[in-house]
């Protein structure tokens, strides 16, 4: 029977409390449980792909090349291969940096507007193989992609669509050709790669002609040559871009969008609809929040001491990766090649914030209730929250109102960040919820919020500025929902306090 400190927990009924409790041994001679079904998944579902993208979370972009040595931010394509001469470049270095700072991953510019290659393609003569680095033998990509390799990173890749030195550009069928020959290029060599990243930047070429891009051409290829790789545009088709370069999702944010009629660049969705999604969006094309760690995508000798703090770094990371989005924080490798030390720096006292907050989940140790467990299977129960397992998940019958879940802690805690995070692979579910703290045996609302998706990150504002009165006990009340209510993580977290 339930004690009365649950009963008073839930403020719900006792048969509610019985509902979400494990079953005991089956008796000799009776029959097994029936069998309960999993909930209906709820269209669009994410790919395999994409369920594999959605846990790199937080990875790097490099933008190096010609630009880095030219002070630009978009060259003009007739700059000489001869400047570009780092002295002491080393992808290792780079790497080491990624992996230190807790990044999953890099994605680099293999070739800019500039049309300049950093690999030596065959295919024209605006590559490293025509400067003096490495004496015309160097090859950034494939000394990037061992890297990667041997810290356990993805390797991922940008190559502009827009080449402002090609002479082709803007016969759209020739140049078109020219290009597709360069996605062969990268993605035969360099091993696996995990994210294929694409703009929609464009305008006429030398013969005035404005390039028309054939994208389903470059996607079959992408798919023929790395079918484990996602391709990311304004209008995905794996992976969109958030609607802005300053880092954040919105505080709603769906994994779901209409790309019908829409195009990249010009022609790309609102930018309300590609911060926050669309819950009856026909695609599956969740979100990517990029943002530089300066002001300037490239290096910039004088933005050297304009580095993004750490408080705005933090700020950035639970606003993308904890609004169900991914967070590619962009890298500026200096003119000698290497991460700027001010930069990986900085980088690290970010790793450091983030595992100062996130490294020890409270709610692991924490009773777990609930209002309602589909045919009351234990497979469905409210242990599945805090199991540590994102393979299991809580699920509330198909009539359940407006279920709730709570974590009732072992011992009181200051609490103030909640991550929820849901099983995605049934389809993204959650419109409205609202977290609520117990003191005294007194419940009271701390928090709301829309969306949840792969992960939400709920920061208690209230609790940060009380965090020397604990609670006893949070709670989840789910107030919309698209389909059945499932849940797959209920975390809680403190931040350490300064002295």
């Amino acid at each position: 029977m339930p004690n009365l400190t649950a009963l008073r927990l839930a403020g719900m009924t006792c048969l509610a409390l019985v509902a979400c409790a494990r079953p005991g041994p089956r008796a000799p001679g009776s029959s097994p449980p029936r069998a309960v079904s999993a909930p209906a998944p709820i269209p669009p579902l994410p790919s395999e792909r994409q369920l594999r993208w959605q846990e790199f979370g937080y990875y790097a972009f490099v933008h190096f090349g010609m630009n880095t040595f030219t002070g630009r931010e978009w060259g003009d394509g007739t700059e000489s291969p001869a400047l570009f001469a780092p002295t002491e470049l080393d992808a290792r270095q780079w790497a080491r940096v990624a992996k230190e700072a807790g990044m999953t991953g890099i994605l680099l510019t293999a070739k800019h507007h500039d049309g300049f290659c950093l690999w030596p393609s065959k295919l024209t003569d605006h590559t490293v193989a025509r400067s003096p680095w490495r004496d015309g033998r160097g090859d950034v990509l494939r000394e990037l992609s061992d890297a990667c390799r041997e810290q356990g990173l993805g390797f991922g890749l940008y190559l502009s669509p827009w080449d402002r030195h090609s002479p082709l550009y803007g016969d759209s069928p020739k140049y078109n050709d020219f290009y597709a020959a360069q996605l062969e290029e990268l993605l035969s060599n360099y091993g696996e790669v995990f994210e294929v990243w694409w703009d929609g930047a464009c305008a006429e070429g030398p013969n005035g002609k404005r390039q028309v891009y054939d994208f389903e051409r470059f996607t079959s290829i992408v798919r023929r040559l790395q079918p484990g790789a996602v391709i990311f545009s304004d209008i995905g088709p794996d992976v969109r871009w958030v609607g802005n370069e300053q880092g954040f999702a919105g505080e709603t944010c769906w994994s779901m969008l209409d790309t019908a009629g829409f195009a990249r660049g010009i022609g790309a969705p609102p930018t309300k609809s590609l911060n926050e999604g669309d819950p009856n969006g026909a695609h599956w094309v969740p979100a990517e929040c990029d943002v530089s760690i300066r002001p300037g995508w490239f290096h910039h000798p004088e933005q050297d001491g304009e580095v993004k703090s750490v408080e705005h770094l933090f700020d950035l990371y639970e606003r993308s990766v904890g609004h169900n989005g991914s967070l590619l924080l962009n890298l500026p490798v200096d003119r000698r090649g290497l991460v700027h030390e001010n930069d990986a720096a900085r980088l690290l006292e970010l790793r450091r914030r983030i595992d100062g907050v996130y490294s020890r989940d409270l709610g692991r140790d924490a009773r777990a209730l609930c209002s309602s467990v589909r045919g009351s299977a234990p497979e469905f129960d409210a242990g599945r929250l805090n199991d540590g397992d994102p393979g299991t998940y809580w699920a509330a019958e198909d009539d359940a109102g407006e279920p709730w879940v709570a974590l009732e802690l072992a011992a009181p805690a200051a609490i103030d960040r909640v991550v929820l995070r849901e099983p995605i692979a049934l389809g993204q579910r959650i419109s409205s919820f609202v977290v609520e703290t117990r003191r005294g045996g007194a419940w009271r609302e701390a928090a709301r919020g829309t969306t949840v998706g792969n992960r939400r990150i709920v920061r208690l504002e209230q609790e940060a500025a009380a965090l020397d009165t604990p609670v006893e006990a949070l709670r989840v009340r789910i107030l919309g929902a698209r389909a059945t209510a499932t849940l797959s993580s209920f975390e809680l977290y403190q931040t350490p306090r300064t002295k």
